[in-house]
């Protein structure tokens, strides 16, 4: 039982070291809403609501995730670099 939970705290620190590194940036949780507006409806491609919607969210960080909001309205949530819009 000890030495799983030797191996396993390494293993935790490990993991968090590599989530914090990896926390996607406010560009990239940009990005990925504006491409994912413009796959879900081409006249909000045409009109660049994606790129307006990008523009006005707001980017919070936790350290190891991190996610965008607008109007209080979480839009797209990032961890490990993969960045998932709603």
């Amino acid at each position: 039982m000890l030495t799983l939970r030797v191996v396993s705290i390494p293993m935790v620190i490990v993991v968090l070291v590599l989530a914090y590194f990896f926390n996607p940036s406010p560009e990239q949780h940009r990005e990925k809403i504006k491409q994912v507006v413009a796959e879900r409806s081409q006249v909000e491609k045409a009109l660049g609501i994606g790129s307006i919607s990008a523009f006005v969210s707001q980017y919070h960080s936790l350290g190891v995730a991190s996610y965008t909001t607008i109007n209080d309205r979480v839009i797209s949530i990032g961890v490990m670099g993969v960045v998932m819009v709603r």
